[in-house]
């Protein structure tokens, strides 16, 4: 049997994973109008599953520490409806979160990156370039914050 480690991490890398997550949902989205055609590309839908559950995790640790306010906790509860409940999910709605309502969260994730001390704040972004090459359009972004 497999053993995971826990590993402790700082909170201002868990913002990064917020960020970087939700950069991923907003380049899929961007291509689709319709909830049906985001549900039937299903590399696509699997992606946005797997971002939110991203961040929900990453969100935990920020419910906890304070740095995100209690009505959040929305985030977590979208996460659990769409993972548990994934044959009863209604792919318009989260199309529509993915193009819209995950603005609100966008902007709260990018002052926290503006208020992280400039020394961490590059360091976490200097080893997610180097790792993350590929993903250029998230090192675009994460070079406007």
């Amino acid at each position: 049997m497999f053993e995971v480690e826990n590993i402790d991490r700082k909170v201002e890398m868990f913002i990064f994973d917020i960020f970087i997550a939700i950069c991923k949902i907003k380049f899929v989205v961007k291509d689709f109008d319709s909830g049906k055609d985001l549900l039937h590309s299903w590399k696509d839908w699997d992606t946005i599953v797997r971002e939110f559950e991203i961040i929900v995790e990453a969100s935990r640790y920020l419910l906890k520490d304070e740095l995100l306010e209690k009505n959040y906790r929305k985030v977590v509860d979208f996460r659990n409806k769409i993972t548990h409940n994934y044959f009863g999910i209604d792919s318009d709605i989260v199309l529509f979160i993915g193009k819209n309502d995950i603005n609100d969260l966008l902007d709260i994730i990018t002052s926290l990156i503006c208020s992280i001390n400039e020394p961490l704040k590059t360091e976490l972004v200097d080893a997610f370039v180097e790792d993350n090459k590929y993903l250029d359009f998230i090192i675009k972004d994460l070079g406007n914050n």
